[in-house]
């Protein structure tokens, strides 16, 4: 058998195999942000379908910092219920589920929230209307934040949490320099920028304690100007596994960019898969914790070859289950033919429709 249908381990997580579903926003949350039947189904789909860990879309830890409609939140202890249901229905499906947690900063809805988005700098042309860069008031509001909605995942049955450091949110805007220009404490080194994500992940740990695994989502590069560099990501990165995180997912891009975002459209040849792989080669020279890599992948091959080469310890996929959430249990049966995923990109634009996501080819 493959080693990717290997059991691998998180911490104390034991997972099955050696795929991941990575957050992917569904746009089927009801209006307070807990998950809808319609989205408990997706969920229990994707474990069923084989899938070794499922981790949720963004969860907003407060309400200000809510990207979206029918987005998920865990901003409320009114909510445990309803994401405890999700995660029995998970669990019961025989899967294991993460709770990945958010600050959508300069992504935030203001129509949503009814306050200007909190920042890690505040400066022309960052946004259509006025941003507020974060006191170290807010800062600090913000770690407790983490902490409350880290306590809530544990509360309702999650089996681990991912932190959401990548594409833009607020803790990737304090680790890029392109968006980060602070001059005190949280700004110009990089050890100063991973400042405040460092200060999340231990108020997280010292909620849910030692023995829950906590992960992180990094860009490995912004491959914006003057963006987050490969170099100080496996910084940023090192820092936080000194300080005892779990896992971390290799991501990459900027949701403002087009061509070098992180759901880059149009993945239909082996050579264009995988397109982070050289960002988790060099990181994973660096550090020894489980690397989870995502970007592209369609094939089991590509998935395969990673795995047993060593560049990754997990693979993670978030478009090819929209369309087929039951693709790992395919390619265990034997059919390895690669994703049927087209790359679109029309999936998510239904879910910006107020529709959920969706693949439109199955339509």
């Amino acid at each position: 058998m493959s080693e990717v249908f290997s059991p691998g381990s998180i911490q104390n997580l034991v997972l099955p195999n050696r795929f991941v579903r990575a957050a992917t926003w569904e746009g089927m949350a009801d209006d307070g942000g807990a998950p809808t039947e319609r989205l408990i189904s997706a969920m229990t789909a994707l474990a069923a379908g084989g899938v070794g860990l499922v981790i949720t879309s963004h969860c907003f830890v407060s309400p200000e910092g809510r990207a979206s409609m029918a987005q998920l939140g865990m901003h409320d202890d009114s909510i445990i219920e309803g994401h405890r249901r999700m995660t029995e229905a998970v669990h019961n499906a025989g899967g294991r589920i993460a709770a990945q947690l958010s600050h959508a900063g300069n992504f935030a809805d203001e129509r949503l929230t009814g306050r200007p988005p909190l920042v890690a700098s505040a400066f022309e042309g960052l946004g259509p209307t006025p941003r507020k860069e974060m006191t170290p008031q807010d800062i600090a509001g913000t770690v407790a934040a983490f902490a409350a909605a880290a306590r809530r995942a544990k509360s309702a049955g999650f089996d681990a949490i991912q932190i959401h450091g990548a594409h833009g949110f607020l803790l990737s805007e304090f680790l890029s320099p392109a968006y980060n220009r602070r001059r005190d404490a949280y700004g110009g080194a990089i050890e100063n920028r991973a400042r405040f994500v460092l200060e999340v992940y231990r108020a997280i740990r010292e909620a849910v304690g030692g023995a829950f695994p906590v992960l992180l989502k990094i860009n490995g590069q912004d491959y914006i100007e003057n963006g987050l560099s490969l170099g100080d990501a496996i910084e940023a990165t090192r820092l936080l596994e000194a300080a005892g995180l779990d896992a971390v997912e290799v991501s990459g891009g900027m949701l403002t960019e087009r061509k070098l975002s992180p759901v880059r459209p149009w993945i239909d040849t082996v050579e264009k898969e995988a397109y982070f792989q050289e960002d988790a080669r060099a990181m994973r020279k660096h550090i020894r914790i489980p690397l989870i890599l995502l970007g592209g992948i369609r094939s089991f091959e590509v998935a395969e070859r990673l795995v047993q080469e060593g560049t990754a310890d997990f693979i993670s996929l978030a478009r090819p289950f929209i369309r087929e959430p039951g693709l790992i249990n395919r390619w265990k049966a034997g059919d390895l033919r690669r994703a049927t995923c087209l790359s679109d990109n029309r999936c998510i634009l239904a879910g910006r429709e107020g529709k959920g996501i969706y693949c439109h080819n199955d339509a």
